[in-house]
């Protein structure tokens, strides 16, 4: 794929494909409402102008391109499988609740993960009839939502991230739209797991629900990158067909 324009990196942790895009040569800005490492270009609430572009209003997608292209990092808080535990009266935070608030936690759950699910195929069906180039990542572990529940099957899925150089396995799901994936494949060798890198690449600790353990790797998004969107040969570790 060659990309003319600018990649535009939607929601957390998209910072460090942003800046893995610039390394390689391609102007890149990331968008989130939160700004947790004061890097973020553009501090929007994406799922208002998700809600806009998808009512043919003004939003920010209009200031993308077909040259462009969009990498978008949705939240998958409400389809992970962690998340899918929570819809249980046996979840174990529930343990100490009533019948009542346990199904009213439930049914509160239910209509927050029906809106972000509207979120995700509204911005998908934005880039689709707008003609713009966007990939989705999202977890594509046993129990996720989106496997049984979602408008199309993924494109690709990595089901072994350290594969890549990152942190942990976290089988991974990525939506290409406009767009098909180039076939190179990296191999390099696998770093520490249970041990998750900072925005900038350092090693630091990271609990199983933290912030850091659901960042990626520089080398993972260097990778991702060059061996599925630009289809770019690196001089790392063994190069295979995927």
């Amino acid at each position: 794929m060659e990309i003319k324009g600018k990649v535009h990196c939607f929601f957390e942790q998209s910072g460090t494909f942003k800046r893995e895009f610039i390394k390689l040569g391609i102007p890149a800005e990331d968008y989130d409402i939160q700004n947790n490492f004061g890097e973020t270009d553009h501090t929007d609430d994406l799922f208002a102008e998700i809600e806009k572009a998808y009512d043919n209003q003004p939003s920010i997608f209009d200031n993308i391109s077909k040259d462009d292209f969009i990498m978008a990092f949705f939240p998958c808080i409400y389809f992970c499988a962690a998340s899918q535990m929570a819809f249980s009266w046996g979840y174990f935070n529930y343990r100490k609740k009533t019948t009542k608030e346990k199904t009213d936690l439930i049914l509160k759950r239910s209509e927050d993960r029906e809106r972000f699910f509207r979120y995700a195929v509204k911005m998908l069906a934005v880039a689709q009839m707008r003609g713009l180039r966007l990939v989705m990542e999202n977890p594509w572990s046993e129990q996720t939502f989106l496997k049984a529940n979602f408008i199309a099957a993924p494109t690709i899925v990595d089901m072994d991230r350290t594969r890549r150089g990152d942190f942990f396995v976290k089988p991974t799901a990525f939506w290409f739209i406009n767009c098909e994936p180039t076939q190179g494949y990296t191999r390099q060798p696998k770093k520490a797991i249970g041990r998750i890198g900072d925005p900038k690449g350092e090693v630091v600790g990271g609990g199983i629900c933290s912030e850091y353990r659901s960042m990626i790797s520089p080398d993972y998004a260097r990778n991702f990158i060059c061996d599925f969107i630009l289809g770019k040969k690196q001089d790392v570790g063994q190069l295979q067909l995927f």
